[in-house]
């Protein structure tokens, strides 16, 4: 019986609109304000403090504290993870978009997004089907990265050995990517992928939500680490 309540209670902590969008925003990675959730959502500072405790108190969240400033994140990866695949669940509704604004949103995050601390969108699931088209990646039971795709992370990418050791995340996981309907890179390779590429400069995050876009020095980086022709997923 406890398995059917907890999942009683999961299922009711995401049945609020306003608690949904505010695990949708934190699919970015990021620590956010109580401030900047309640205006994303557009409710007050009040309400918006007693959803994100219930999230908290519920284990979707952590907060952490800085100065006079709470700031709440996603609790890792396994709940990001849940969430994108919640999201995927549905058939898709082709919705009429509100706006110009809310159109360019939803095109650029379908473009290449970030799923927590990995890529998604066309973006994330061209670079997995690349890495799988050249043997550093095996797609044949689960996601599991080959001998080649680790000397390929630490190598050309620059990873640091260390960094993929230093971790009890499994290396290489599929997440179902809930606009292509396909799975994308997650796990410890599909973070530190995300990593690189944005440090680097190669991916920069685009306006306040989780959009990315590759950059001109990304396309060509791209294109001579993993043969990807990023301009024909626009």
């Amino acid at each position: 019986m406890s398995r059917s309540s907890d999942l009683a209670a999961l299922a009711r902590l995401l049945a609020d609109d306003t608690r949904a969008r505010f695990c949708l925003a934190l699919l970015d990675g990021r620590a956010w304000t109580a401030g900047e959730l309640a205006a994303l959502a557009g409710v007050s500072a009040s309400t918006a403090s007693e959803h994100l405790g219930k999230l908290v108190g519920g284990g979707l969240l952590v907060e952490r504290r800085q100065g006079r400033h709470r700031y709440v994140q996603l609790a890792g990866p396994r709940v990001a993870e849940l969430l994108e695949g919640l999201v995927a669940h549905p058939e898709p509704v082709r919705e009429r978009p509100v706006s110009l604004r809310m159109s360019r949103v939803s095109a650029a995050l379908a473009r290449g997004r970030t799923c927590y601390d990995h890529l998604a969108g066309r973006l994330g699931v061209a670079i997995t089907d690349a890495l799988a088209g050249r043997g550093l990646l095996d797609t044949s039971a689960g996601f599991a990265l080959t001998g080649e795709g680790v000397d390929w992370l630490t190598g050309p990418l620059g990873v640091p050995p260390e960094d993929l050791r230093s971790s009890r995340r499994p290396l290489a996981k599929a997440c179902l990517d809930w606009t292509e309907r396909r799975s994308h890179l997650a796990g410890l390779a599909g973070a530190r992928i995300c990593d690189r590429l944005l440090a680097n400069g190669w991916v920069k995050r685009v306006g306040t939500h989780r959009a990315v876009a590759v950059t001109p020095a990304g396309t060509e980086a791209l294109r001579t680490l993993l043969a990807l022709d990023v301009t024909r997923l626009q």
